[in-house]
C-alpha cells in the first residue's frame, strides 16, 4: 500500500512539472513571433526542457531568414552659401535686414534749384568820414567829412544753384555823391592843403562786390522743413575813390592865363586818389519759408584785421513771389574802412531800406 501511495505523488509530481515546462515554452515562442527577427536569442541561448518531462509535439513551421530593411535615402538638399553653412547637426537663422525707412521727398524752394538775376537799390544817408593814416608825413589837420545828399545806390546780383540747398551769389552796388564845405582851418586832403576858409568842393564813390557761397548748415536732411540755415563764405572787394578841389581859388591871372607853380605846371587845387582792398567775410544766413510765395530773410557776414581793414554788411527782408518774379523789401546796412597803415584812410557806415525784383528760372 505505501508503495502505492509513493508511486501516486511521483506521478502527479512529475505531471505538474510537465504541463508548467508545456506553459512556459508556449510563451516563449509567442514572445519570439513579436520580437523582430535581428533581436531574437540564438537557439542555443533556449532554455532546454526536462529530460524527465515527455517533449511537447510541435508543428513543424517554415523559417524566414531575416531581412535587413532598405536604408533609408535622404531628400535632396540645396546646397547653403559658403558663408550660411552651419555645423552638422544645427540650423542657422539667418536675419533678413529691416525694410528702409519711406524716403520722404526733398523739397526745394526758389533759389535753391536753377537760377536767378536781381536788381535792387538803397538809400543811404550817411557820409564818409575822412582822415590821414599813419603812414603820414605832415602835421596840418585831415580829418574832415564828404557832403552832399547821396544818389540811390544801386546793386544787382545774379545767384546758380550749387545742389544740396547751396547757392553760389554774385552781388554788387555802388554809391556816390557830391558836395561842399569850407575849411575852419588849414586842411590837408591828399596831396594839396587848404587854408582856413576855403570853399572846398568834395565828391567820393564806394563799390562793394561780393562772391558768396551760401552753405546749407540746418536742418539735414531738409524733407519737406521750411526752415534754412545757412553759413556764408564769401570774397568781398571795396574800392573808394575820393575827390577834392577849391574852385573858388583863382587858377589864371587876370588877363586869362594860366598860373603855373614853381616847376612851370599849371596851377591846380584838385586832387584825386582811390583806395582799393581784397577781403574775406565769414557770416550766416536764416530763412523760413512761410510758403511757397513767401518768405523771411537775413543774412550777415564780416571781416576785419586790426589797425588795417574792416568790412561788414547785414540785410533783412520780406519777400513775396509771383509766378517767376519776387518782390523784395526789407532793410541794408554796409560799413568799411581802408588800411589805416596807409597815408589816407576812409570809413563809413551806410544803412537804409531797400527795394529790389529778382526773377527765377525755377
Amino acid at each position: 500500500m505505501e508503495l502505492y501511495e509513493v508511486s501516486v505523488k511521483r506521478f502527479s509530481t512529475g505531471f505538474i512539472c510537465t504541463c508548467l515546462l508545456i506553459s512556459a515554452s508556449a510563451v516563449a515562442m509567442r514572445a519570439q513571433e513579436r520580437r523582430p527577427a535581428e533581436e531574437r536569442p540564438p537557439a542555443a541561448a533556449e532554455a532546454a526542457p526536462d529530460p524527465q518531462a515527455a517533449p511537447p509535439q510541435q508543428t513543424p513551421t517554415t523559417q524566414t531568414p531575416p531581412q535587413t530593411p532598405p536604408a533609408p535615402t535622404p531628400p535632396a538638399q540645396t546646397p547653403a552659401p559658403a558663408d550660411t553653412q552651419a555645423p552638422p547637426g544645427r540650423s542657422v537663422l539667418i536675419k533678413q535686414p529691416p525694410p528702409p525707412p519711406p524716403k520722404l521727398p526733398d523739397v526745394r524752394m526758389p533759389g535753391e534749384m536753377g537760377w536767378f538775376v536781381g536788381v535792387s537799390g538803397w538809400f543811404p544817408t550817411e557820409l564818409p568820414s575822412f582822415d590821414k593814416g599813419r603812414a603820414s608825413l605832415f602835421t596840418n589837420s585831415s580829418k574832415l567829412q564828404f557832403q552832399g545828399k547821396p544818389k540811390i545806390a544801386r546793386g544787382g546780383e545774379i545767384g546758380i544753384a550749387a545742389g544740396a540747398h547751396n547757392t553760389l551769389r554774385i552781388a554788387y552796388f555802388d554809391s556816390r555823391a557830391a558836395g561842399d564845405f569850407t575849411t575852419t582851418r588849414d586842411t590837408t586832403a591828399l596831396d594839396q592843403t587848404y587854408v582856413a576858409g576855403t570853399l572846398v568842393a568834395t565828391n567820393y564813390r564806394v563799390q562793394n562786390a561780393k562772391i558768396s557761397f551760401e552753405y546749407l548748415t540746418w536742418p539735414y536732411p531738409v524733407e519737406s522743413r521750411r526752415f534754412r540755415l545757412k553759413t556764408l563764405w564769401q570774397i568781398q572787394y571795396v574800392s573808394f575813390r575820393a575827390g577834392f578841389d577849391a574852385p573858388l581859388l583863382p587858377t589864371t591871372d587876370s588877363s586869362g592865363n594860366l598860373l603855373t607853380d614853381a616847376n612851370g605846371n599849371p596851377v591846380s587845387f584838385a586832387a584825386l586818389q582811390s583806395k582799393w582792398f581784397i577781403s574775406p567775410a565769414f557770416g550766416l544766413g536764416v530763412a523760413q519759408y512761410a510758403s511757397k510765395y513767401f518768405r523771411l530773410e537775413a543774412n550777415a557776414s564780416g571781416f576785419t584785421i586790426p589797425r588795417h581793414t574792416t568790412i561788414w554788411d547785414v540785410d533783412a527782408s520780406a519777400n513775396i513771389r509771383f509766378s517767376h518774379f519776387e518782390l523784395r523789401v526789407g532793410g541794408k546796412a554796409f560799413h568799411f574802412k581802408t588800411s589805416t597803415s596807409q597815408d589816407f584812410y576812409t570809413h563809413n557806415i551806410m544803412g537804409s531800406a531797400f527795394a529790389g525784383v529778382r526773377w527765377y528760372s525755377k
